[in-house]
C-alpha cells in the first residue's frame, strides 16, 4: 500500500487523472466496527482519495459498503461469477448445469449474494451453512483465511450423498498451507479448487491435481481499456450477458 502511495505521489500533477485498480481491497476484512475496531479500509480508501484518486477498483470486497466511507467518488468492486463458470466448465466437460445434477451452496452467510446470483442465472436450487463462531477463542489475535470453513462445508456436503464438490473462492491465500485441501482431495470430499490469479499463487499451487485458475489478465485488461477510452464501465459491470452466452455456446457444444 505504502508502494502504490510513492507511485501516486511521484505522478501528481503530471496525469491528467489517477484510477486505482487494486484486487484485493487493502484491509477489506476491517471494514466494519461494533466496538473499538480501527477502519484501516475505509481510512485507506480515503486516504488515496485525498491524494487526487479519481477512481478505485477491487474484486469481491468483503462488504461493499465500505465505499460508503468516499460517497463523492468512484468505487467498484468486480465479481468473477463469469471466470468461475467459465474455468469449471473446461475443467469439467460432463458438468450438468441443471436442477437434477447441479446446486449451488453458500458457505456462509457472507456469501449468499453471489450463491443468489448463481443460482438464478443457472436456474438451478441452492443452500446455505451457518457458520457459528467461537467467540471465545481468538487465534493469534488475528483472522484467518485458511478455507476451513469451505472445506467442512465440502466434508459435510459429501455425507449428505453429495456426488462431486467444486469449490469457488475469489482469493485463494491458503495461509495455513495445502495438507488440509490434499487430505480432503485424497478423501473424495472436494474435486476441484477454482480460484482467480487475483493474489499471488505459490508456484506449487499449480501441481495440485485439483487447483484450477480462473484466469481475470484479460478482464482486467478490459476494465484499464475501458477507462483510457472513456467508455461507461457499468457494461463490463454486470457478467449477466457473458454468462448466458457461455451457456448457450455449452449447449451448443461449442466450449
Amino acid at each position: 500500500f505504502q508502494d502504490l502511495k510513492r507511485i501516486i505521489a511521484a505522478a501528481n500533477g503530471k496525469a491528467r487523472r489517477v484510477n486505482v485498480v487494486m484486487p484485493f481491497l487493502y484491509e477489506s476484512r476491517q471494514h466494519k466496527r461494533t466496538k473499538r475496531e480501527s477502519l484501516d479500509s475505509a481510512l485507506a480508501l480515503q486516504e488515496l482519495i485525498d491524494m487526487g484518486v479519481s477512481n478505485i477498483f477491487t474484486f469481491d470486497a468483503h462488504d461493499p459498503r465500505v465505499q460508503n466511507s468516499i460517497p463523492l467518488h468512484g468505487f467498484d468492486s468486480f465479481n468473477p461469477q463469469y471466470q468461475f463458470l467459465k474455468a469449471l466448465f473446461r475443467e469439467v466437460p460432463d458438468l450438468k448445469a441443471d436442477k437434477e445434477h447441479l446446486m449451488i451452496i453458500s458457505p456462509d452467510e457472507g456469501a449468499m449474494h453471489r450463491a443468489v446470483y448463481f443460482s438464478n442465472i443457472l436456474g438451478v436450487d441452492m443452500g446455505m451453512f451457518y457458520k457459528r463462531r467461537d467467540y471465545s477463542r481468538i487465534v493469534d489475535g488475528r483472522m484467518i483465511s485458511s478455507g476451513e470453513s469451505m472445506l467442512d462445508v465440502a466434508k459435510q456436503l459429501k455425507e449428505r450423498n453429495a456426488g462431486r464438490v467444486f469449490v469457488c473462492t475469489t482469493f485463494g491465500l491458503f495461509t495455513d498451507g495445502f495438507d488440509k485441501f490434499d487430505e480432503y482431495y485424497n478423501k473424495g470430499y472436494i474435486s476441484k479448487v477454482i480460484t482467480t490469479n487475483l493474489t499471488y499463487l505459490p508456484p506449487e499451487l499449480y501441481e495440485k491435481p485439483y487447483f484450477v485458475k480462473a484466469d481475470m489478465s484479460k478482464f482486467i485488461a478490459l476494465i484499464i481499456d475501458s477507462l483510457n477510452h472513456d467508455v461507461p464501465i457499468s457494461s463490463v459491470i454486470s457478467p449477466t450477458d457473458k454468462i448466458h452466452a457461455l451457456l448457450e455456446k455449452r449447449e451448443k457444444g461449442l466450449l
